[in-house]
């Protein structure tokens, strides 16, 4: 256990904070550099978003189990090491000679990721109070969208003059800095289920039929994809008859069965990353691509969205303390849907002003729906459950996202094909994006009822028996 939950309250809020930042950075980085990636390694873009998508299903698959481990073993010490990964990972991205090779680096920063942030959440939860909650969880947040905001432009500079394998190789000393912060500054370990058993058995199983799926989703819409769906979700029906009987079970099932609040707060968190991640990468290709503007130029535009996200997020996550969550999260969530309902309509003589008013739209709409929801979800359980709820809620965001970027390989399927984006291919490259986003505003439709559904927020009851 923790020695003084209080004086580890600023190094919690610096290290974790730090971690929300840096791991954002990179994702929002790599997606402004893909073209010039894909030109060096002669790659089609359903290649290029295996290099996203490859570094999302790792995290999704290792989230919940990581979590788990933290819970059991310590929060600290399982941040640490996902630290330590993600960073050697990226000297191995920074040292790629192959599109696989670097495909690889970013499983391996999955599994870093996976380790950061299902216990980034947990921490902070660990040593502040249920009153500053909110607050402490809008500033993580708010570090998540400043990554996403300085990752375009940043991005693009580097891309545009040092070349793509600048972003990994910043990202180095960074990681190396958090490393040694958490180990001299953060004092004391977090292990509330401490002595508990493990469930090695189950974690495999889990992230196996998480995997297939998937990959199945991936396939599509060949045959081979929907079998591997079909037996992913079997699977998945297996595994959850499984963990109602298990005595150490590792995704704790019986939290969403007890807690409504829980559940559809995670439901809507699943939904929402499933309808809005892979925006910055299709808009990234197309002001690339369509409007010709130079990865720089490109990060400019696309840099409106998180900076308005990094503005408003603690405000958002303050709101939540005062509010019901379910109020602010889904009056967000009909903003974000209204702002992907415009970019069903963009074409080649689409203003940039347009763009960028859409994104500020979109980042308000983020804002207002991530801070409140993850203190709706943080303040519904028992402190020996905060790192399996912060894996799950981030979880449900890699899922989400990799949902996202799965929804756009399917697209691009149907409307490409397996080849590199020509000018002869832009009047098809742009029917895959407006009919993705039509998909994505009807999922935000059903993100809102998520929202909607899961009741006001027990504030006088903050730890929701499981």
């Amino acid at each position: 256990m923790a020695i003084n939950d209080t004086a580890n309250q600023k190094p919690a809020l610096i290290v974790t904070t730090l971690g929300a930042f840096v791991v954002p950075l990179m994702g929002s980085s790599i997606n402004i550099a893909l073209p010039s990636i894909g030109k060096e390694f002669d790659m089609d873009a359903l290649m290029l978003s295996w290099i996203t998508t490859s570094y999302l299903l790792t995290a999704a698959m290792f989230l919940v189990p990581f979590g788990r481990i933290a819970d059991i073993y310590g929060r600290k010490r399982i941040f640490l090491y996902g630290v330590l990964v993600y960073t050697l990972a990226s000297l191995l991205a920074v040292l790629s000679t192959s599109s696989s090779l670097l495909i690889v680096s970013r499983l391996f920063q999955g599994v870093g990721a996976s380790m950061t942030f299902s216990n980034g959440v947990a921490i902070l939860t660990s040593v502040y109070s249920m009153g500053e909650k909110g607050r402490v969880l809008g500033i993580n947040v708010a570090a998540v969208y400043a990554g996403l905001s300085c990752g375009p432009f940043l991005g693009g500079l580097l891309t545009h003059y040092l070349g793509w394998r600048s972003i990994f190789l910043i990202h180095i000393p960074a990681g190396l800095f958090i490393l040694f912060y958490t180990f001299y500054k953060l004092k004391g370990e977090w292990a509330e289920a401490q002595g508990e058993h493990f469930s090695y058995k189950g974690s495999l199983f889990y992230s196996l039929v998480l995997l297939m799926v998937m990959v199945g989703l991936f396939q599509l819409p060949k045959p081979l994809g929907i079998l591997f769906i079909l037996m992913g979700l079997f699977g998945m029906g297996l595994f959850v008859k499984w963990e109602m009987t298990s005595k150490s079970p590792v995704f704790q099932l019986t939290i969403f069965r007890n807690n409504r609040i829980f559940a559809f707060s995670n439901l809507a968190a699943l939904i929402h990353y499933s309808a809005t991640f892979a925006v910055s990468f299709l808009l990234s290709l197309y002001l690339q691509f369509i409007k010709e503007l130079r990865p720089h130029e490109a990060g400019l535009v696309l840099v409106s969205a998180p900076i308005m996200q990094a503005i408003l997020s603690p405000f958002a996550g303050k709101l939540s303390d005062r509010i019901d969550p379910r109020i602010v999260a889904s009056g967000g969530m009909a903003m974000t849907g209204l702002g992907l309902l415009f970019f069903v309509f963009i074409d080649e003589k689409t203003a940039l002003l347009w763009i960028i008013a859409f994104l500020i739209l979109l980042g308000i709409g983020f804002a207002l729906f991530s801070s409140p929801n993850t203190n709706a979800v943080m303040g519904s359980i028992d402190k020996k459950f905060y790192g399996v709820a912060s894996g799950v809620l981030s979880t449900m965001r890699s899922i989400g996202m990799t949902f996202s970027m799965g929804f756009v390989m399917v697209f691009f399927s149907i409307c490409i094909g397996r080849t590199q984006i020509t000018p002869a291919l832009h009047p098809l490259f742009l029917k895959s994006v407006r009919g993705t986003f039509i998909f994505f505003t009807f999922l935000c439709a059903l993100a809102i009822l998520a929202s909607l559904a899961r009741g006001p927020s027990k504030s006088s009851s903050p730890n929701e028996a499981s």
